[in-house]
């Protein structure tokens, strides 16, 4: 998601006549977007802000404003004024709903108006998908914002603000946009992207198996991909997409958390264990080549020893294919952080290490059955060496392929000849016509 809020601000600029600068000192704006899910991120962007003013000082110390600074996404919707009170040098704080107006803000700044924007205006905001993108043959298409969940170690309620889905000819109307502009691959985004329920011109309710239905009759269109979903929310349809949709990506993002009921309960994740390999169960037999992949936060308060290893039981059972975890990091008025169970450092740095350590070895085997497959991918970026083009396959694994005929946005058949933990190398066999 912050990844296409990044392009979106950047094709504001872009058409506002900006171009992008070498560096930031160079830059005449800087907009940072950033990231509330764990503290580290927060410190991160505070320690850019320091960064950002020294390179405005004159050779003898003295500030001299030369560039206009924007913290932008979901720090900037939680702390808001605070910013300000902790980096004098920052011009805007634009919360994740308000990017359509960058350019206002911008010519504010420009007068030495500070501005924040941290209002909820979701429909607002998809104003900018009106706006040409630069051509690429994989794109962003967000069809769901907020959350209504209220997991208590999460900030995203709070952040991105109540579950809204965007109207379903406006995400059909954008897809076709897209396809005209050259795109080939879609991915459908949203923090509970299946719990989509955009409402159709009969005023009916559309879910995400219908978006993902009507998007695959669009002939250049290729691959459909979504994320992320809640397991709460694989629906019959959206399973059933699974199996008779061609064009959906036999991948799945599909977070669980952790493997104990207690700490479920207490994330107030809404669902068991065996609620979880109950889905599962039904997603593998709609579709048997189906990967997963999920997250695992480990540290939780509270959890104990034997919580621990009922975690490691079910990622042994499940097997995914690839997965984020992570220690559990307190963030600012989530229940959770409040708990007076929190769980030393040296306790979840132990943890984390033990787990990563079998979703790593199962990443790596999941790579190596890959091994004499073939796989349609995209061409995304140049490799390390000459003729060398890197792009993902069905399965967002990145394969490397060697051919002098290739660029970036092409499409590629390529055979899987080997493998390692983070990535495929693929023999080129010949460039699909689209």
């Amino acid at each position: 998601m912050n990844v296409n809020d990044s392009e979106r601000m950047s094709t504001i600029l872009h058409r506002e006549g900006y171009a992008e600068a070498k560096n930031e000192a160079e830059a005449d704006v800087i907009v940072m977007n950033t990231c509330h899910i764990r503290e580290k991120a927060s410190d991160k962007m505070y320690s850019a802000l320091g960064r950002y003013a020294a390179l405005q000082k004159d050779e003898d110390g003295k500030f001299v404003k030369s560039k206009i600074v924007a913290v932008t996404g979901c720090v900037a919707q939680a702390e808001g004024e605070q910013i300000f009170a902790r980096s004098k040098t920052t011009d805007m704080v634009i919360g994740p709903h308000a990017y359509h107006k960058l350019p206002e803000y911008l010519a504010k700044a420009e007068k030495g108006e500070k501005t924040v924007a941290t209002d909820f205006t979701e429909e607002e905001k998809f104003k900018i998908d009106a706006i040409a993108a630069p051509a690429k043959r994989s794109a962003f298409l967000t069809v769901q914002e907020g959350c209504d969940k209220f997991c208590t170690f999460c900030v995203v309620p709070y952040t991105r603000g109540a579950e809204y889905s965007r109207k379903f000819e406006d995400v059909m109307a954008e897809a076709r946009r897209l396809a005209d502009q050259g795109v080939r691959e879609i991915t459908l985004l949203g923090q509970n992207v299946n719990a989509y329920h955009g409402v159709d011109a009969s005023g009916k309710i559309r879910s995400l198996a219908d978006v993902i239905e009507k998007i695959a009759e669009i002939k250049e269109i290729f691959r459909i991909r979504y994320t992320t979903s809640h397991p709460n929310d694989m629906t019959e349809d959206l399973i059933a997409a699974h199996r008779d949709i061609e064009k959906l990506s036999p991948y799945l993002h599909l977070p669980v958390q952790s493997g104990s009921d207690k700490i479920l309960k207490a994330m107030n994740r809404k669902h068991t264990v065996a609620s979880y390999h109950a889905v599962i169960e039904k997603i593998r037999k709609a579709q048997p080549n189906l990967a997963l992949s999920s997250d695992f936060i480990v540290g939780f308060p509270g959890e104990s020893d034997q919580d621990f290893e009922d975690t490691m039981r079910l990622a042994a059972e499940i097997r995914f294919a690839s997965s984020f975890s992570f220690k559990y990091s307190p963030r600012p008025g989530t229940p959770a952080a409040a708990q007076d169970t929190q769980i030393p450092e040296t306790v979840k740095t132990e943890r984390l290490a033990r787990l990563q350590a079998l979703l790593l070895a199962d990443q790596e085997r999941f790579n190596h059955e890959s091994v004499g497959k073939f796989f349609d991918i995209i061409i995304e970026k140049p490799g390390r060496r000459a003729g060398q083009w890197i792009g993902k396959s069905p399965y967002l694994q990145s394969v490397a392929v060697e051919t002098e005929s290739s660029a970036i946005g092409v499409l590629v058949r390529a055979e899987v000849i080997s493998a390692g933990q983070n990535s495929l190398i693929g023999k080129y066999l010949h460039e699909i016509a689209v």
